[in-house]
């Protein structure tokens, strides 16, 4: 009993820092969704509306289901491609010994930069008349492509995004690889397995606990995912990149000041990564 209490007084600190930053915050989220609360009235006038807003949500606001189809073709367009992508360069890498680590350094330096400013510097390269893509178009005779226009935006902010965090996957998916030990490998090799024998049957079920977690750590991710878009698109045109965080934006800054069904907004997305966030590490556990 006395090692639990030195126990506890030691993580009270992280204890309380964690429900400060975490606990009360999503409280409050759950208590905002269900009022009215709007910026332009005050907070002494807000009244409670239960699940007036949800409703709203569901059957009134005519971008809900859009925003939600945008952000679920991101989602899963971003996460495939950059696992996909990860993992033939993890395993280029895992092939190669001399230069190994400044091709690292390298392929890192989207990860480490501000999602802003790559938001702005791609801009500029997906410029219609001045960006180098259609630049290099004309080189090869091609006419110029509006990649920001109604039907190219959301093909070229998912683009953005896997040039940023495919270096991500290549991380993980390495480290994974690293972590094989030889083995088995050459026992595979002794009975004649082929090298995609090797990988599907030996190698992918190895580092299938790491995969997986990157996998949910990029989902996550990218379903909240709102400072690229924004620097990018704002959303548009129109609501061609409306994916839900831009939505929440929207409903609760930048157009109406509805703050309470913005925070209805926060509280499904948190509802629809919850499940999925406890089958992933159901699936992990399961993969010791």
């Amino acid at each position: 009993m006395k090692k639990n209490r030195q126990y506890r007084i030691f993580i009270m600190p992280a204890a309380l820092v964690l429900a400060a930053v975490v606990v009360f915050p999503t409280i409050f989220l759950y208590y905002i969704s269900l009022t009215n609360y709007d910026l332009s009235i005050g907070w002494q006038a807000k009244k409670f509306v239960w699940f007036g807003n949800y409703a709203y949500l569901f059957t009134e606001d005519p971008l809900f289901w859009k925003s939600f189809l945008i952000t679920f073709i991101f989602v899963i367009s971003t996460v495939s491609a950059e696992f996909i992508l990860g993992m033939l360069v993890a395993l280029g890498l895992n092939k190669i010994q001399r230069g190994r680590r400044l091709l690292l350094s390298l392929i890192i330096i989207p990860m480490v930069c501000t999602p802003s400013i790559i938001a702005l510097m791609w801009k500029l390269m997906l410029n219609t008349e001045y960006g180098v893509l259609n630049f290099l178009l004309r080189l090869i005779g091609l006419s110029n492509v509006n990649w920001l226009g109604m039907k190219m935006a959301l093909p070229s902010v998912i683009l953005v995004d896997i040039w940023e965090w495919t270096p991500f996957m290549v991380l993980m998916l390495f480290a994974a690889l690293q972590s094989i030990p030889e083995e088995p490998l050459e026992a595979a090799r002794v009975d004649g397995a082929s090298n995609a024998q090797i990988f599907f049957y030996v190698k992918l079920p190895m580092m299938m606990r790491i995969a997986l977690i990157a996998v949910i750590l990029r989902l996550v991710d990218s379903f909240k995912i709102f400072d690229t878009i924004y620097a990018l698109t704002q959303g548009g045109p129109g609501s061609a990149t409306e994916v839900f965080s831009m939505r929440i934006f929207r409903i609760g800054f930048q157009h109406t000041n509805w703050i309470g069904r913005a925070s209805a907004y926060a509280v499904i997305i948190i509802l629809v990564l919850s499940p999925l966030f406890s089958k992933f590490t159901k699936l992990i556990k399961e993969d010791r």
